[in-house]
């Protein structure tokens, strides 16, 4: 399998039981991928159990405290430093394996036509604000196993497109009429980017995608329910959109969208309680869907990955919400801000290289998340 390595800062993007193998799959198992300036303050995660926490989580978050506090991190940390300049942001699959017609490069996925199929390659591309900020160690493994954990048990909710997984960054799917909408799902008031639900809300929106928000919230509040806030997938910028204007549009029947968006409520509220489990709260992420071969809507991309999902750390969100503080997260927030504070992501043509430490933090954070919530089930710990 070709792939490339690079450095820490690719090229950034210019302005303008879950082996889901299945015995006749038509491709054959690949080796999986091994890896072997400016300071700034983001938050750092600390966890503590509290008395009000039943056993399952008290334990759990007693886990986390030994993670932490152990040491592991340092080692953790090491290992990503090692691997900065070995990260996985280029793949050429179709210049060397058969049967591979045509590669489409997405912002974080690599896809391959292969007929029938798709091949997605999950590369470790770090994308914000519609652009490429950096590469980040070991992510691309992170977002596929992570994904391949939330498909099979939300096989319940909503059949997905899932074939194989050859390769720890790999997934073979099936061919599908993608629905040109993203299903965002925001269960807190929140965000950084153009889109986000606090950035229209401070600036007075009471009226987004076709739901009526309430006076006097703040920043990180939660809301009194979950809301669904889609967006067109546009080529340059996605564009937030009623449930009328998509219909409106042509971009799905009324039956299409009333169906996805039962999905994607219920795969939130799912979600949100497997992450409450885990010691962590889903504060918002988005779906995508499409339409397969025999007429139905399945589950496509990635699920719940910290990539398209926010998620903070469930046992201090309250105090520091009290206080005004920022939660704390395991996710890319804290890597969007940086570059808000740095530049003009939105307009600059030329991004600054993001600081070795952030890229490093957010690596390990992405590790944090599959190794504290998941770890016992994913497929690599599989015999």
């Amino acid at each position: 399998m070709m792939a490339a390595r690079t450095t820490l800062n690719p090229p950034k993007t210019p302005l303008y039981s879950l082996k889901f193998q299945r015995p006749n799959s038509p491709f054959s198992s690949t080796p999986y991928f091994v890896r072997k300036p400016n300071s700034w303050n983001y938050p750092k995660i600390s966890l503590s159990v509290k008395s009000g926490q039943n056993h399952h989580q008290s334990s759990q978050v007693a886990s986390l405290d030994t993670l932490l506090n152990s040491g592991r991190k340092e080692e953790f940390l090491d290992a990503i430093k090692g691997s900065l300049h070995n990260c996985l942001s280029e793949t050429n699959l179709h210049l060397t394996v058969p049967g591979l017609k045509s590669k489409i490069r997405g912002k974080v996925r690599d896809i391959y036509d292969g007929g029938d199929y798709l091949v997605l390659v999950t590369t470790d591309r770090q994308s914000a604000f519609d652009r490429i900020l950096a590469s980040i160690p070991f992510k691309g493994q992170v977002l596929n196993e992570t994904s391949l954990w939330w498909f099979n048990r939300t096989q319940h909710i909503t059949p997905n497109a899932v074939v194989s997984a050859p390769d720890k960054n790999v997934t073979i799917a099936k061919k599908c009429s993608v629905f040109p909408v993203e299903f965002v799902v925001r269960g807190y008031v929140t965000g950084s980017t153009d889109t986000s639900l606090w950035t229209v809300y401070k600036n007075g929106v009471r009226s987004y995608c076709g739901n009526a928000l309430p006076e006097g919230l703040v920043k990180n509040q939660k809301l009194p329910g979950n809301i669904l806030t889609p967006t067109t997938k546009a080529e340059d910028h996605d564009v937030p959109v009623t449930p009328d204007e998509i219909i409106e549009l042509g971009l799905m029947t009324q039956a299409e969208f009333d169906e996805a968006r039962e999905k994607a409520l219920r795969l939130f509220e799912y979600g949100q309680c497997v992450a409450s489990e885990h010691g962590l709260i889903l504060v918002d992420t988005k779906y995508e869907f499409g339409k397969g071969s025999d007429g139905s809507i399945l589950l496509i991309d990635e699920v719940h990955t910290p990539d398209s999902s926010r998620y903070w750390i469930s046992n201090s969100y309250e105090q520091r919400f009290q206080n005004g503080l920022e939660p704390e997260n395991v996710d890319k927030e804290f890597l969007r801000l940086w570059f808000k504070d740095n530049c003009n992501p939105y307009e600059d043509e030329v991004l600054p290289d993001a600081p070795v430490e952030l890229v490093s933090e957010l690596a390990w954070r992405y590790v944090f998340y599959i190794f504290t919530c998941f770890a016992k089930d994913l497929p690599s710990n599989k015999t």
